[in-house]
C-alpha cells in the first residue's frame, strides 16, 4: 500500500532559500543605495579618469552621460556640477582631464583634425586652446602644474613613448591659492 502525501511547494527549503537570495540580491542592488541624478557624481553611465584639483575641490571626470563622451567638472564642497561651456565640443572624443590647483585650468586630450592633441581649457574666460598642435605623433596623459604654467605629456613622436614638458611661459595668469606670495619669474 503507497501513502500518498500532499507535498506544497511552500514544504520545499531549497526553493524559498533561493526566493530569498534572490530577493535580497534584489534588494541591494536597488537604486535606493546609489545616489544617482544629474546633480551627483554617480551614475548609471560610464565614468572614467577622475582628477582632484590641488586644493581637493574639484573633481573632473570623463563621463559619457547624455549620450556624449565628455568632460564634466563637480565641485566636492557644494555637491553639485560646474558649468563649463565650450570645453566639450560635439563629434569629438574629450579625455584624460587634469586639473591646476584652484581647477582655473584643464588640460585634457582631444582631437583635431583626426590626430590627438593636448589642449587647455581657462574657465577664467571659458575657452579652449590647443598647446600642441605641430605634434605628428601620438600623444597621451596629460598633465598640468598646480600653479598652471606647465603641461607635461607622452608623446610618440620618436617611435617610443618620450615625456615632453611645454612652458606657457612666464606672463601667464598663474593658478594660486588666495594670499600666497608670487615670486617674479627668472630671467
Amino acid at each position: 500500500m503507497k501513502k500518498i502525501t500532499p507535498r506544497f511547494w511552500l514544504q520545499r527549503p531549497l526553493n524559498w532559500s533561493l526566493i530569498f537570495g534572490l530577493t535580497g540580491l534584489l534588494i541591494s542592488c536597488s537604486s535606493d543605495n546609489i545616489p544617482i541624478g544629474p546633480t551627483s557624481v554617480n551614475s548609471r553611465y560610464t565614468e572614467a579618469q577622475p582628477t582632484l584639483s590641488g586644493n581637493g575641490r574639484l573633481l573632473a571626470f570623463v563621463s559619457n552621460r547624455n549620450g556624449a563622451h565628455q568632460i564634466l567638472l563637480y565641485d566636492l564642497q557644494q555637491q553639485s556640477f560646474v558649468r563649463t561651456p565650450r570645453l566639450n565640443r560635439p563629434e569629438t572624443i574629450a579625455e584624460s582631464p587634469s586639473l591646476s590647483y584652484n581647477g582655473r585650468y584643464i588640460t585634457y586630450i582631444t582631437s583635431d583634425q583626426g590626430r590627438p592633441v593636448v589642449a587647455l581649457y581657462d574657465r577664467a574666460i571659458q575657452q579652449s586652446q590647443i598647446l600642441t598642435p605641430t605634434y605628428r605623433g601620438w600623444i597621451r596623459n596629460p598633465n598640468i602644474s598646480p600653479n598652471g604654467r606647465y603641461v607635461v605629456f607622452e608623446s610618440a613622436s620618436r617611435g617610443q613613448w618620450d615625456t615632453e614638458v611645454l612652458d606657457r611661459g612666464p606672463n601667464i595668469e598663474l593658478d594660486i591659492p588666495n594670499g600666497a606670495t608670487i615670486t617674479p619669474p627668472p630671467q
